[in-house]
């Protein structure tokens, strides 16, 4: 078994349905992981003080459903192998009945925060997790291939409120970004995200969209068209 909290969905989380949004999910996925960081004792001011940090690198999350307010909820996660300067984390959000809603897998590099270059993982950085077996679910490729045709929508800056204690754009504030670019009733059944660059406060952002029937690839580019993050949202194959 992984680490674990239970919680609620609430009103701030849901979307005019009525049902929690794939950003508060995807909030609740990154509140887990850090609170099992911190209850094996390395949380966020452990590795401050080393000068390490743990930086997202990829999202794949399958949404079976989309609860609704009030629903009870269990987050779970744990990590399924250290690689090199990598972690591998599986999560799963269920109902307090143990239905699954969601599973998610994700990809971690190990940073040091001064370079801003990944290091080495050394026994230290790991020993207070606990291994568990990889979850059941299709695993998709992290590299997400960009559709042929691209339409540039109106840029903006970065502001305050998309940042986090590293002091750039948070992995979920991408996401919430990308969804604006969704085509009207779009029902996300899985949303992949590739990162690349980290955006800081005033950085300007240019996203291009590409749509197919069952399928939105959002690129949050920089100035240079290089892209910070490709977000890809997919549909239920009926």
């Amino acid at each position: 078994m992984g680490y674990q909290f239970r919680s609620r969905v609430r009103y701030s989380e849901i979307d005019e349905d009525g049902k929690l949004t794939l950003p508060a999910i995807l909030n609740y996925f990154q509140d887990c992981c850090t609170f099992h960081s911190e209850d094996v004792g390395l949380g966020m001011k452990k590795l401050r003080k080393i000068h390490r940090g743990w930086v997202l690198s990829s999202w794949q999350i399958i949404v079976e459903r989309y609860p609704e307010h009030g629903e009870e909820l269990t987050v779970e996660t744990w990590p399924y192998d250290f690689k090199g300067f990598m972690g591998m984390r599986n999560f799963i959000l269920r109902t307090s009945q143990g239905e699954s809603l969601c599973k998610a897998n994700t990809l971690w590099s190990f940073m040091n925060t001064d370079s801003g270059m990944p290091v080495k993982l050394q026994p230290e950085n790991t020993q207070g997790y606990q291994l568990e077996p990889k979850l059941e679910m299709e695993y998709a490729p992290r590299k997400i291939g960009l559709l042929s045709q691209g339409e540039k929508r109106e840029s903006f800056l970065v502001q305050k409120h998309h940042l986090d204690t590293n002091h750039h754009v948070n992995n979920s504030q991408y996401i919430t970004m990308a969804t604006e670019y969704l085509p009207k009733d779009f029902e996300i059944w899985q949303m992949r995200a590739e990162y690349k660059m980290q955006a800081r406060l005033g950085e300007r952002i240019i996203p291009w969209v590409s749509e197919e029937p069952k399928r939105c690839v959002v690129s949050l580019n920089q100035e240079t068209g290089k892209p910070y993050a490709i977000v890809e949202f997919s549909k239920k194959e009926k």
